[in-house]
């Protein structure tokens, strides 16, 4: 039989208890991929959550961390393919935890715990709107398949490869990411794309060993400054990236895509208040140039440097090395290849050759378009829940692998999911809401029924 959406509610309802332990055992569980902690227990783990659903379940290796892959046939022929990542981000600084990370912990109708929202929460969301249909009518309405990395917190550096090899295996008719939520104003979001990324480590070494300043400041190369001089070179005052053809393959945003972020609420000033910013670059306040730059601009960001002495106190050292972490944001149609070679090249015709250049990680962009039936199901499917349906936004500023899924898979991709802009991913206290996650779940709820019919 197909059991009433009031049903597969009311299933949700009767196993909040069971959802909430469930959730917590993953969350204690350590995954960070970026430490190397826990992350043959948790693939294990979340392997086994999914044994017990009765799918078929494989943990497969890749070039670094395994995969997990489990799949469970349906009535209808149609595939649903589930993107989500088993590790989590290191918990730094621990001492601004309320408390301890991976001791998770219910306050106040939220549930804290590293990895809770990023994106074991997603995971779990997923298990149990599946779990309402296997309570009801013993089977799922579609088949369905889960694909979990191990490698999204530091770049998914492994899994093109793996879905490039893996093309039938993960053959499906749509993909539900492994993120999305609401606004600011609890409005549910679809995300119709991410930017890509590449992320680099410049290195600059100019000795074999740090020195006395006093004995090499006025004779001896600096690493932090010859570092400091090249990246100056990167970009100007105005924004304005300055890596010869770094800008040639931008796709602009399109007409639709700026009547859309039109229809975007202006969340300028909570962006503001909440990270303590005098203003914004570039004087802009808000307003649809605002959103567009945020969106659909390339980026070169500084994400971290590093060079000598940054203890306590002074410590009067010459430093012989210096390290700069970046991050390219990309737009359509920009490569990570493209920037690496147009950085190099950058580089040396400034005179700096001796700096290295060490490839931590990256993707293209990739975008579902806007009228691809896929999305706009996920979009409509989410007014039971919420009273509305999604607000598309066009592309988001994140970055994620959904290129290979998209051009190698040739799948669309949708998100749907449990997450507000308060839940402090990547930081202390990081949380979820626990009426998010029942409202997850009742559009996942949703989603597979309405997929299982179109």
């Amino acid at each position: 039989m197909n059991a009433s959406m009031e049903m597969l509610d009311g299933a949700v309802k009767q196993n909040e208890e069971k959802i909430l332990e469930e959730l917590a055992v993953l969350c204690r569980q350590p995954s960070i991929s970026a430490q190397a902690v826990g992350i043959e227990e948790t693939a294990q783990l979340t392997a086994s959550m999914l044994r017990k659903r009765g799918f078929d379940t494989q943990i497969l290796p890749t070039n670094g961390f395994p995969v997990v892959y489990a799949e469970r046939k349906g009535i209808s022929d149609r595939t649903l393919l589930f993107y989500n990542h088993y590790d989590v981000q290191p918990p730094e600084p621990l001492d601004l935890w309320t408390t301890p990370p991976f001791e998770p912990e219910i306050r106040e109708g939220k549930m804290f715990a590293r990895g809770v929202s990023d994106d074991k929460g997603h995971f779990m969301a997923r298990l149990a709107a599946i779990d309402s249909f296997l309570a009801l009518e013993k089977e799922l309405p579609c088949t369905i398949k889960f694909l979990l990395e191990g490698e999204e917190e530091i770049g998914s550096v492994n899994l093109g490869a793996f879905i490039r090899e893996n093309k039938e295996l993960l053959a499906a008719d749509g993909c539900i990411w492994e993120s999305g939520g609401v606004d600011e104003n609890d409005i549910p979001e679809q995300q119709a794309g991410m930017r890509g990324i590449c992320y680099v480590e410049l290195v600059a070494r100019t000795a074999g060993q740090d020195a006395h300043s006093g004995l090499g400041g006025s004779i001896f190369p600096n690493a932090a400054w010859r570092l400091v001089w090249a990246l100056n070179t990167l970009k100007d005052q105005n924004e304005r990236i300055q890596i010869a053809g770094f800008y040639d393959k931008v796709v602009p945003a399109s007409d639709r895509d700026m009547e859309l972020l039109a229809d975007l609420p202006d969340n300028a000033p909570a962006l503001k208040e909440g990270y303590g910013l005098d203003g914004f670059l570039l004087g802009l306040e808000g307003g649809v140039e605002f959103q567009r730059r945020a969106i659909f601009e390339p980026t070169c960001t500084i994400c971290g440097l590093t060079a000598g002495y940054q203890g306590p106190g002074s410590k009067t050292v010459l430093p012989a090395e210096a390290r700069a972490k970046i991050d390219f944001r990309l737009v359509p149609d920009m490569r990570p290849e493209d920037v690496l070679e147009q950085l190099r090249t950058h580089l040396d015709a400034h005179g700096f050759a001796d700096i290295k250049i060490h490839f931590l990680g990256g993707n293209p962009a990739g975008r579902t378009p806007i009228d691809n039936p896929f999305l706009e199901l996920v979009v409509q499917t989410a007014e039971e829940v919420y009273g509305v349906p999604q607000r598309i936004v066009p592309m988001s500023g994140g970055s994620g692998p959904n290129y290979h899924f998209l051009e190698v898979l040739h799948i669309p991709v949708a998100m749907a999911g449990i997450g507000y802009p308060g839940e402090n991913i990547h930081a202390p206290d990081e949380h979820i809401r626990l009426e998010d996650l029942y409202k997850g779940i009742q559009h996942t709820i949703r989603i597979i029924r309405a997929f299982a019919e179109q």
